[in-house]
């Protein structure tokens, strides 16, 4: 196995390139089988892996140093490649599709994440993209503009830059037109939500558990839509959208539509934004579906994911079994 650090210097509120090289020497030093690699821009990431994935047919791991935007950029690189596979040294900002498999620490473990097992996960597709984590929009799609401006700024910025994009959508963002189908059904009628989010994982803007029910093995994606409501209400509900307890919830009832399904549809008026793994994405009409078991991702010894296990298929714990029989 050849092992590949892909290392976004502008991930963070710091350049960590030095750091990672560092610590990949001290701790890696016996070993000759990896390389590093510092993006120069954005989408570099995506085109240097699929450069490498044509003229290297061995196995290779590629490993997204940077937040979650650089796991999406890695994952469109590798994609498609049946040689390679992807892992996550969460260094950026919000780092929120590991806290599928409880945070950050296992997977900061370098000598764990080349002892990692692989699992076959799925994704979600918007023409020929792909994203690991979450499509949201609305009231959400204000707040990643937000994240956007401040995320390396003091106060505002880092781990509070979600924070402050929702103050900022109090006052921009509580009522958004659009409509909303699952598997052909319509969820919103009358057009108009205050925030959904279609996700693979569990977290959104670095602690909101939007979808605690999601398995990302399971050929399924999570919908999330919330109609619109006060400001009060919004700010009373809001920290149960924080714990992952809004499901169920009696003070979500008529509020909110929570379903799974393989096909989302969304239509919008001109100039619609939604977030793609982060990324701002303009375009009124669009449509996520499921890519099933689509990528193998790399999982640390002490990384487990934080579901039900009523909710994982037996489908998921066969494939498990099987990829680390074969490992």
């Amino acid at each position: 196995m050849k092992y590949i650090f892909i290392i976004n210097p502008a991930a963070g509120r710091i350049n960590v390139f030095a750091e990672i090289r560092g610590e990949l020497e001290r701790e890696l030093k016996d070993r000759t089988e990896y390389e590093l690699y510092r993006t120069q821009a954005p989408g570099d990431a995506t085109a240097y892996i699929r450069d490498y994935c044509r003229t290297h047919s061995g196995p290779v791991r590629f490993y997204a140093c940077g937040g979650d935007g650089t796991l999406n950029e890695v994952v469109n690189g590798a994609v498609g490649f049946p040689q390679a596979s992807v892992g996550c040294y969460p260094c950026g900002s919000g780092n929120d599709f590991v806290k599928y498999y409880g945070g950050s620490k296992p997977f900061l473990n370098l000598r764990a994440q080349l002892e990692a097992r692989e699992e076959s996960i799925d994704l979600m597709r918007v023409g020929n993209k792909y994203a690991i984590n979450a499509t949201h929009f609305g009231f959400d799609s204000c707040v990643a503009k937000t994240v956007v401006n401040v995320r390396r700024k003091k106060l505002i910025g880092g781990r509070n830059a979600y924070t402050t994009g929702v103050l900022v959508g109090l006052f921009r963002a509580m009522k958004n037109k659009c409509r909303v189908s699952v598997d052909g059904r319509l969820l919103n009628p009358d057009g108009v939500i205050l925030l959904c989010t279609i996700a693979n994982g569990q977290y959104v803007g670095g602690s909101f558990r939007c979808a605690p029910r999601s398995v990302n093995c399971d050929g399924l994606l999570e919908v999330c839509l919330v109609h619109p409501v006060s400001h009060i209400r919004f700010m009373n509900l809001m920290k149960y959208y924080t714990e992952g307890t809004h499901i169920g919830n009696p003070k979500f009832e008529n509020i909110m539509e929570y379903c799974r399904g393989r096909r989302i549809e969304v239509e919008a008026p001109e100039g619609f934004v939604y977030s793609f793994d982060g990324e701002l994405v303009k375009q009124n009409h669009f449509v996520v579906e499921v890519a099933p078991h689509a990528i193998r991702f790399a999982v640390p010894k002490g990384a487990r994911p934080i579901v039900d296990p009523s909710y994982v298929p037996q489908s998921c714990v066969d494939a498990a079994h099987e990829e680390n029989a074969n490992a």
